[in-house]
């Protein structure tokens, strides 16, 4: 699962070793925390996501159920923070856009 969210980009996907615990990934340095503080995020070279983190799948679901009660904005574009990811994140979009029109 990608989750985009406005200081974040996390992919999160089964734990192919610990039952009950998800793998949390990140592109960028400091995503992870912004989600979850307390992860113990190791970082590993030579992989397509460089940092990754252990959670607890309940742990997950509720710091995602914090940040859907917090939405407080109308468009999400305009809520993202800093302008590199912004802009990132405004191409996903754009080929997204794309993508419905030719298949929507």
């Amino acid at each position: 699962m990608w989750i985009f969210l406005n200081d974040s980009f996390l992919s999160i996907v089964a734990n192919r070793d610990l039952s009950g615990v998800l793998l949390v990934r990140a592109r960028k340095a400091g995503d992870i925390e912004a989600v979850f503080p307390d992860a113990s995020v190791r970082k590993g070279e030579g992989t397509d996501y460089r940092f990754r983190a252990d959670v607890p799948a309940e742990q997950v679901a509720a710091a995602l159920t914090r940040r859907v009660n917090a939405i407080d904005y109308t468009n999400f574009k305009d809520s993202v923070s800093g302008r590199n990811r912004h802009d990132a994140y405004f191409e996903v979009w754009e080929v997204m856009r794309q993508w419905g029109i030719r298949h929507g």
